[in-house]
Order: structure tokens, then sequence, then C-alpha cells
């Protein structure tokens, strides 16, 4: 397994709220409107997209323009990213298939990622985030064993004995549903690369800034729809941000044809 550093990525949790920035947020070139409850009730902030179908209609608008290559291959990383890259697979009559990643959580803090592992045996680990921490590195091989083995049946379930699309020469836009800490994204696009790719585009409908920026460190062009301030967190986003069911995974990848032809 190559073990690759992931560089200031943010880890430490979702972007704290301001509630002194103004309650009107520009976000990508558009507006939501943020409102201020009751005293001490903190800020309430309205949906950008109905689901995640919805996201990735409008994201597809976003890829376009970066996008200049007919063979371009659509990968997914599931399960929430799926529904997202499903749309954007059509819209650019562009292949698509799933990229699995795992994030490597702390025990006792699950939603905090050291790192992540990706197909094809790659993993990113946060070092200054383990240094804090003083994990041993039998823990963290714990860690990384078991969501290897979820990785691998993940891939096998969804796949369903297809091979994975060819990657060499072809740009990639790399989908998912949101960027909170950007952890699995890094590690996505960082072994993408190692499969020698023409381009790399990350594209997601909704994004914390700051992720967005430390990104474009491992991707050719990074198409982040939106990044409201405060971010908070991806599910705030979708008026339904319901999980994506291993089964709606399969569908949406049996469904959609080469081409992005029904």
């Amino acid at each position: 397994m190559s073990i690759l550093q992931m560089d200031n990525i943010l880890i430490d949790g979702l972007a704290v709220p301001s509630y002194a920035r103004s309650p009107r947020l520009t976000i990508g070139g558009l507006a939501a409107v943020a409102v201020h409850g009751a005293a001490g009730s903190g800020m309430h902030t309205k949906p950008i997209f109905q689901d995640r179908r919805d996201a990735g209609r409008r994201l597809a608008e976003r890829v376009r323009d970066p996008l200049h290559e007919s063979d371009a291959l659509v990968l997914a990383l599931p399960r929430g990213g799926v529904p997202v890259g499903y749309e954007v697979a059509q819209a650019l009559r562009a292949e698509l298939d799933v990229f699995v990643v795992r994030k490597l959580g702390v025990p006792d803090r699950p939603e905090l990622a050291i790192g992540a592992i990706a197909s094809g045996g790659v993993r990113v680990l946060n070092d200054a985030l383990l240094k804090d921490l003083d994990l041993s590195s039998a823990l963290i091989e714990q860690l990384t064993a078991r969501e290897a083995m979820e990785l691998k049946r993940r891939e096998e379930l969804y796949r369903q004995g297809r091979p994975a699309l060819p990657i060499f020469d072809r740009t990639v836009v790399l989908v998912d549903d949101g960027l909170a800490t950007g952890a699995s994204m890094a590690a996505a696009a960082k072994a993408v690369h190692l499969q020698k790719p023409k381009r790399v585009i990350v594209a997601v409908p909704v994004g914390a800034e700051k992720t967005c920026e430390e990104l474009r460190r491992n991707a050719d062009a990074v198409v982040c729809a939106y990044t409201p301030e405060p971010f908070l967190a991806v599910s705030m986003w979708y008026e339904d941000f319901e999980q994506t069911t291993d089964e709606a995974v399969q569908r949406l990848l049996h469904t959609v044809k080469i081409g992005g032809q029904n």
C-alpha cells in the first residue's frame, strides 16, 4: 500500500459559525440567505438543493466549462456521491463508475479523520494530526485493515463482477455530494493520479471554501459550485439528505449507459 502525506487538509472538524458575519451569504456568484433566530438561537440557513439528484444537475452546468474532452470519465465517491455523479455523467454524456474511499476515523471520535484509504491501495495520512493525537502505529494499521476490508466489500458489491473502467490518459471527474474536511477526496485524487489520467477535476455541489482551495494542490481543476460561509456541514445545504443505500448505488450504476444514454 502506498502511503502519501495529506498536505494541509482541514481535519479538526467542521467550520465554526461566526455570528458576526453578514446575514447574506455570497456563494459562487449566487446568494443564499442566512436568517438569525431569536437571541441565543444562532443562525438558520436555507438549503440550496432539494436532494442529491438536484445537486448533480446543477453541478453539471458548472463542470462543462473546465471540461473540454469528449471521453471524460465520471468517478463518484459512494455512497452519497453516486446520485450526484449519475446526473453529471448523464448531462456530460460520460461514463460513470465508482471510486471507493474509506475514512480512517479515530475510534472514540469517528467523525475525526486521521486520513483515508482509496481504491488502488493508497493511504493518505494527516501526519500533523497523528502527532497531536499520539496514536500508535499498531492502532493505525488496525484501523487501515478494518477499512480496507470494507472498501473491498463495497467495490465487489457495487461493480458486481464488472472491471473498473480505464483511467489512463482520460480526463477524470471526481464527484461527491460535498466537501467538509476533504480527507476522502484528497485520497481519491491522489489515488487516481497514480493511474496516469490526462487530467483530474474535483467537482462537488457544495463545500467549505478553505477545503476547496486546499484540494487544488491535488487536482488540475476544482469545481465547488457553492461555498457558503459559515459552512457548518454538507447536510445543511440539502432539503433531503437521506442516506444513499447500497441498492440505490447499484441501481444507478446499472441504469447509466456508455455515453449517457438510458
